[in-house]
């Protein structure tokens, strides 16, 4: 009586491989599929977050604003939580317009090392991941990790001012959907410290 055939088990080594299929060349897959390198978009600064809000903030409805307000108010709460702010004011206006005002360190307004010409004020303004939560130096706590940053304010607001209270004067800057409309400019002096936001977000 002859032996039943045994079943091919997945790990045996087939006696006599077969050879690999031949693969279409990579231009002409991406002819066929219709999807190929000149579909690849490379969006610059804020430019994405306008494009697909939702990637940012979850949405453009009522929750999304919240967001928004949240990120600011992360910044206040971090001046707070490692003990530089005292006060913390929130100011909603008849036009829609929110204001976080704090009493902190105030945001840096010196120029940046890493892009000459633009003060450390403006670079967190308009450039995603910038910040100075990132090494632990600035800030040993910081609940504002755990967003997408102030920058995506700036880029789904109509108008944004930012204040500036340090170094003894008073700074200002303002912005819409993420573009500069005014240099960073020194007001005069003062003996005030901190920063304060407001925004009026898009439509």
């Amino acid at each position: 009586m002859s032996k039943p055939a045994k079943a091919p088990d997945l790990f045996d080594t087939p006696s006599s491989p077969a050879s690999p299929a031949p693969r279409p060349a990579a231009a002409s897959a991406a002819a066929t599929s219709g999807y190929s390198a000149k579909d690849i978009e490379v969006l610059e600064g804020l430019e994405p977050v306008r494009k697909r809000p939702g990637m940012y903030i979850g949405g453009t409805d009522e929750r999304a604003l919240h967001h928004l307000f949240a990120e600011v108010l992360d910044n206040a709460m971090d001046e707070a939580v490692a003990g530089h702010a005292k006060l913390i004011e929130v100011t909603l206006d008849a036009d829609g317009g929110l204001t976080v005002r704090d009493d902190g360190r105030g945001m840096p307004v010196d120029e940046h090392a890493k892009y000459p010409g633009k003060s450390a004020l403006e670079v967190i303004m308009t450039m995603l991941h910038s910040g100075g939560k990132f090494s632990g130096k600035a800030y040993e706590t910081s609940g504002g990790l755990h967003g997408v940053g102030v920058s995506v304010v700036n880029a789904l607001s109509e108008t944004l001012e930012v204040r500036v209270w340090r170094d003894g004067f008073e700074w200002v800057q303002t912005f819409s959907r993420g573009i500069p409309t005014s240099a960073l400019q020194q007001l005069g002096p003062s003996k005030k410290k901190g920063t304060a936001v407001r925004f009026v977000p898009d439509e």
